[in-house]
């Protein structure tokens, strides 16, 4: 391992040690010892437990910011609530009624104040892991610190491959909804470009700061899409049958797509880390973890229910498309902004991911990260670019949306919402007290319990999402890649 445990020494200048070149042997001990000097230590709970946390400028990810061109460490914890929100309640939303009409009313509000209470709980961990090894980014970072370069090159590559999908989600609800109020007016590809290119744009900005003006009207957004949707099928009155259990004839394909849906809506965890780096008091990531989760809890009821309860059996996924036609362009006119800036914070914390892991080597930075060097902002536009070109191409080659969510929640969006705190909780915890007293006991179940389960919907999930699939193309119900062929819902 390339970190002690808790229970060892926590002594040790961050993730990354002091290194002593021979060949110079003076000044770098004279660096070494100025480097323990200047550092701040203070104390964090964890657990319960009372850790000293090292804050070294030289190991910290961005550095010592005081005189750099470009400062990170600048968001207050509403800011970063703001970006949770705007980056968790987008498109996850938006298949909830759908989900409903599959697995029922019962089954659906279940399902959601569970994965919902197991979501705080696994964000909780990861904020504390943050907190334990401050220099963590990413989940690259983490990686390394569960296993070393294996595991830092598994869940770096992971968490850049889920991101760009989750992007290419974006840019198909975006060409959904353009050829929904254009009426397919030009073709589908030209619409899934230009939204590609305006999130390219949009993506562009250093920080996370400077896009957490631009979340709040992500937030606004979709919250009036919805609310017009809720408006527009209570107008319109009950049109299809409503279902109290699941619906019946129910393929376990089906049923478990609906299921991966419900835990794509709360997968906003994988940005977590990168979210808690730039913010000014780490120690607040609680408060925004807290804002996040009662916010999209109820929002997942409370459109869930009420859509379902007027459309029934007839529900639509996206959510928007179960109104009628005028009110279905307005609603997807008006959440144009969710679509574009959710898929741009996701973009943003992808290329920020492999902007540091170019320009950071063994713990220390490159001039570049912080300043506005030819070198540092070519770089940052080119990985901008090639994460949109790739979010288009799989968007145009995979062009259905639950199919879509389901394959993007079973692969990754499980591990990194749940598991990989679960993994993160074993870590943290001693190995002598994972039984020490009943409360232990019931965390070390509970999170043994969520690592095996994050296993079985991985394996069931993928087949269900494949076979959803192959069905949608045996019965003609998805088009071809790189189609012109209208996607609007009419």
């Amino acid at each position: 391992m390339s970190s002690p445990r808790p229970s060892q020494d926590t002594s040790r200048l961050s993730q990354t040690d002091v290194r002593v070149n021979c060949s110079d042997k003076n000044s770098d001990v004279t660096a070494a010892f100025g480097r323990a000097l200047n550092e701040k230590k203070h104390d964090v709970d964890v657990d319960g437990k009372t850790i000293t946390r090292h804050v070294t400028h030289e190991f910290d990810v961005y550095g010592d910011e005081e005189a750099a061109d470009i400062q990170y460490r600048t968001m207050v914890w509403w800011k970063a609530a703001a970006l949770m929100l705007a980056e968790t309640v987008s498109l996850g939303i938006l298949s909830l009624p759908s989900v409903f009409a599959t697995l029922g009313i019962v089954g659906g509000c279940i399902l959601v104040l569970t994965l919902g209470a197991a979501a705080t709980a696994s964000g909780y961990v990861i904020g504390k892991f943050k907190l334990r090894y401050p220099h963590v980014h990413n989940m690259a970072d983490a990686g390394e610190i569960l296993a070393g370069p294996i595991g830092r090159e598994f869940l770096g590559a992971a968490q850049v491959v889920f991101m760009v999908f989750i992007c290419a989600s974006h840019v198909l609800t975006g060409k959904i909804a353009f050829d929904t109020f254009t009426a397919g007016a030009s073709c589908s590809v030209l619409w899934a470009a230009i939204c590609a290119i305006v999130s390219l744009v949009c993506t562009l900005p250093r920080t996370l700061n400077g896009m957490s003006h631009m979340s709040v009207i992500s937030f606004v957004s979709i919250l009036a899409a919805v609310f017009i949707t809720m408006i527009g099928v209570g107008v319109t009155g009950h049109t299809g049958n409503i279902s109290v259990t699941v619906a019946p004839n129910l393929s376990f394909a089906n049923g478990f797509l609906a299921f991966t849906n419900i835990i794509f809506a709360y997968a906003g965890h994988v940005a977590f880390f990168t979210f808690i780096a730039e913010m000014k008091v780490p120690e607040d990531f609680p408060k925004a973890l807290y804002v996040l989760q009662i916010a999209d809890t109820t929002l997942y009821l409370v459109v869930g229910v009420v859509v379902y309860a007027y459309v029934g059996s007839t529900a639509v996924s996206p959510a928007l498309g179960n109104t009628g036609l005028t009110l279905r362009k307005i609603a997807y006119g008006i959440a144009m902004p969710t679509i574009i800036i959710a898929g741009v914070i996701n973009g943003h914390v992808c290329a920020k991911m492999v902007f540091i892991r170019i320009f950071r080597r063994d713990g220390v930075k490159s001039k570049h990260m912080t300043s506005n060097s030819l070198i540092g902002w070519a770089t940052w536009v080119g990985i901008c670019v090639a994460i949109w070109v790739l979010a288009f191409v799989i968007a145009e080659v995979i062009p259905f949306f639950n199919g879509l969510l389901g394959i993007i929640s079973s692969m990754f969006a499980t591990w990194f919402t749940y598991g990989i705190s679960g993994i993160f909780w074993f870590y943290l915890t001693p190995r002598s007290e994972y039984w020490s007293s009943t409360k232990q006991k019931l965390k070390a179940l509970f999170w043994g319990f969520v690592i095996l389960f994050c296993a079985f919907v991985m394996v069931a999930g993928f087949y269900a999402s494949v076979a959803s699939i192959i069905d949608g193309y045996k019965t003609g119900g998805f088009k071809g890649p790189f189609s012109c062929t209208s996607s609007a819902l009419v």
